[in-house]
């Protein structure tokens, strides 16, 4: 039996079948093949030569990565639930070992084009540019004297053979780290072992020849001298492989009586927890692959084989290269032009939210000067008495944290609710959680059961003789570094009714209640599921004169997509723009023909959620921004908060945001009811980045003049 998603609508006659549900599952697209897709589009800029060489070749390293965590987390827990027996179907209709088998088949396929890409197009390009990729047997005597002299003095300290023997069993092999098998004779007694080597991950991926334009990668170099590993016998095949391990965290927060201390010993597990891929690269010796894969524990549908090198997310380390002529224009955020004020002076952020709201669009305006800002303002301010703020992902020398370990310095109240459990942020978090308790902030880690992903920060200002609260939520996490990469939006403001809300969120946060309610704001999991549900159902009301236009991440939740299928049914025209998964199948006559979705992949990384419900005069058309993707995770279990923009300004301004997305013709590719994603032509028209940079230039340049 094919099980339906879960529906608010209930039919008025009993009998009566629900006219989307009629459907059945296959008004879903798998998930799973869903996410492989966004991986696709990767690549399909990673072969475009209208970009900038450096950046496709991160596009490669962006997908390689993408590919680990999805084996990581997706795979494995697909395989949990083989293990488990769970017979239950994804919401399109198939069983996870059924998705297993699909899973495998769309990966062997695009990775098979990751390595056409790279070994076909970037390398052959890189060489041209002079970039050279070398082979050991490539290179002269004065080169091998010079890796030599690398290997005596950078490498061979830190290697550590581990022979596989009655008296050494199989070694424990780390998570994503790159290894080499090695065959090792001895010549007296003709015995022979295997034996690993692990790649440093320490050390550079890529040693760089005197020259500057030539590089080999340490695997090779390590390959080349692994007689000093092993002297005095002989060294026959060695082969590169690879193991992908299970990371989902398996924490029981109810049983943990400090959730610090159990997340740090779950950590420790996951960096051997049970193997799920085997990468090997072509021409690989049968009888090392059926070694490595029966200690691994693996059958053949979890082997990988790859022409191109192992580990390609270690391509990174080439887009740093220093040559501006490979890689695109780099992108200076503006200053904001609300916060522009004489030269030599300082914007005074609670003077200028008393008086208005502030939208921020970054990367396009500077995060440093806006968010940041806001927050060591209020470190620095006398009358500032507390700050809140929620921290998700940060990064390595987070401003914004230094500023609230000022703050607490000087005395203020200040709160900070560090998410633990972020997904391989988790070391990070534990490490900012004990320095900001070592400074006197009270950290918090968030509701049991749920993960905190609200982008929120509170402050409360004395002034006169009350207390004024000023605020900011937004839609990207707060991280300098993916700020300059990221496009997310943000409000702050003074509004009394949101700054309430935004304090009850930090009290049922940090305290003990059953916070369900909230003036403005839509929080998850109490209402914004329902929040959102209601605004497309007032849309599908409204039938051919209603508009719905939707900017996020991801859409998987089944209710929220069986809401969006009956305002199609109702004539309502509907745009998505959806950057990775995508449950929703478009263009589907008598459910989705008024549904469009499109998803924008380009030089920043769309990462904003904005909702707009309404057509026409924009004072009928509503706007929130928010944390939340449509996804069930995020409606049913994290805190998210999204707030409504009234400001008609503002309002204007997110509106014109969505209708340059939804005109872009350059980064866009668009979804039919096939499931399948095709490119528009990006040859000519109009990109949304490009024309937002522009308008963030023409408008810096107005308030300058």
């Amino acid at each position: 039996m094919t099980t339906t998603a879960p529906s608010d609508h209930q039919p008025e006659n009993p009998t009566e079948q629900d006219p989307v549900e009629a459907f059945g599952s296959e008004r879903f697209s798998n998930r799973e093949l869903s996410r492989l897709d966004f991986g696709s589009r990767l690549l399909d800029l990673a072969e475009d030569p209208r970009l900038a060489l450096l950046e496709r070749v991160k596009f490669v390293a962006i997908f390689s990565e993408l590919l680990d965590e999805f084996f990581q987390v997706r795979v494995a827990g697909l395989e949990d639930q083989v293990v488990g027996n769970v017979r239950s179907r994804s919401i399109d209709g198939l069983r996870p070992a059924e998705q297993l088998a699909v899973i495998r088949e769309r990966v062997l396929e695009i990775v098979h084009r990751q390595d056409q890409i790279v070994l076909e197009l970037l390398l052959p390009a890189l060489a041209e540019a002079g970039i050279h990729f070398s082979s050991f047997d490539e290179l002269d005597e004065d080169d091998r004297q010079f890796l030599d002299d690398v290997f005596e003095r950078q490498v061979f300290p830190v290697l550590t053979p581990l022979s596989v023997d009655p008296g050494h069993p199989f070694p424990n092999i780390s998570n994503l780290s790159l290894n080499l098998a090695v065959q090792v004779e001895d010549p007296v007694t003709g015995e022979v072992r295997i034996a690993r080597v692990k790649v440093p991950p320490i050390l550079p991926r890529f040693v760089v020849m005197p020259d500057g334009e030539r590089f080999i990668a340490l695997e090779v170099v390590i390959a080349a001298h692994l007689d000093r590993l092993f002297p005095g016998m002989r060294v026959g095949h060695h082969e590169p492989f690879r193991v992908t391990r299970n990371a989902d965290l398996m924490l029981e927060e109810e049983e943990a009586d400090d959730l610090l201390v159990a997340l740090e010993v779950e950590l420790r597990r996951r960096r051997f927890g049970r193997a799920v891929r085997l990468e090997v690269t072509e021409g690989a010796l049968p009888e090392i692959v059926d070694l490595l894969a029966s200690e691994l524990d693996l059958g053949p549908s979890s082997i990988y084989v790859t022409d191109a090198p192992l580990g390609l997310g270690g391509l990174w380390s080439l887009h740093g290269l220093d040559r501006p002529d490979l890689h695109a224009e780099e992108w200076k955020p503006v200053l904001p032009a609300s916060l522009r004020v004489p030269d030599g002076e300082t914007a005074d952020l609670f003077e200028i939210l008393r008086r208005r709201d502030i939208l921020v669009h970054h990367p396009y305006e500077s995060f440093s000067k806006s968010v940041e800002a806001f927050v060591a303002q209020a470190a620095a301010d006398p009358d500032v008495l507390g700050i809140k703020q929620t921290l998700y992902r940060t990064s390595g020398d987070s401003p914004i944290v230094a500023s609230l370990i000022r703050a607490a310095g000087d005395g203020k109240q200040v709160a900070a609710l560090v998410e633990l459990k972020a997904r391989f942020d988790e070391e990070a978090n534990i490490s900012w959680a004990k320095t900001l308790e070592d400074a006197g902030v009270h950290v918090v880690y968030g509701v049991m059961g749920f993960k905190t992903h609200s982008k929120t920060a509170l402050v409360l200002r004395r002034e006169g003789d009350e207390i004024r609260r000023y605020c900011h939520i937004g839609t990207g996490n707060y991280n300098s570094k993916t700020a300059r990469i990221y496009e997310d939006v943000g409000l702050l403001t003074a509004d009394p009714d949101i700054a309430a809300d935004v304090g009850d969120l930090f009290n049922f946060l940090t305290g003990f209640s059953r916070q369900g309610s909230y003036r403005r704001l839509l929080v998850s999991p109490s209402t914004l599921r329902t929040g959102l549900i209601e605004r497309i159902d007032a849309q599908r009301a409204l039938g051919p004169g209603g508009r719905i236009r939707l900017k996020a991440n991801g859409l998987t939740d089944p209710i929220t997509i069986d809401a969006l299928y009956r305002a199609s049914q109702a004539g309502v025209p509907i745009d998505l723009a959806i950057r990775g998964m995508c449950c929703l199948r478009p263009g589907i006559p008598g459910l989705s023909e008024n549904i469009a979705v499109r998803s924008i992949v380009g030089e920043f990384l769309e990462h904003s959620r904005i909702y707009c419900f309404g057509d026409g005069d924009l004072a009928d058309v509503e706007v929130l921004i928010g944390s939340a993707d449509m996804m069930e995770r995020n409606l049913d279990r994290r805190i998210e908060a999204a707030v409504p923009i009234d400001d008609p300004a503002l309002r204007a301004r997110l509106v014109e945001i969505m209708e340059l997305t939804f005109a872009d013709e350059t980064n866009t590719w668009l979804l039919g009811p096939d499931r399948r994603w095709r490119r528009l032509d990006p040859s000519s028209g109009m990109s949304v980045q490009a024309a937002l940079k522009q308008i963030a230039l023409v408008e810096s340049a107005r308030r300058d003049g």
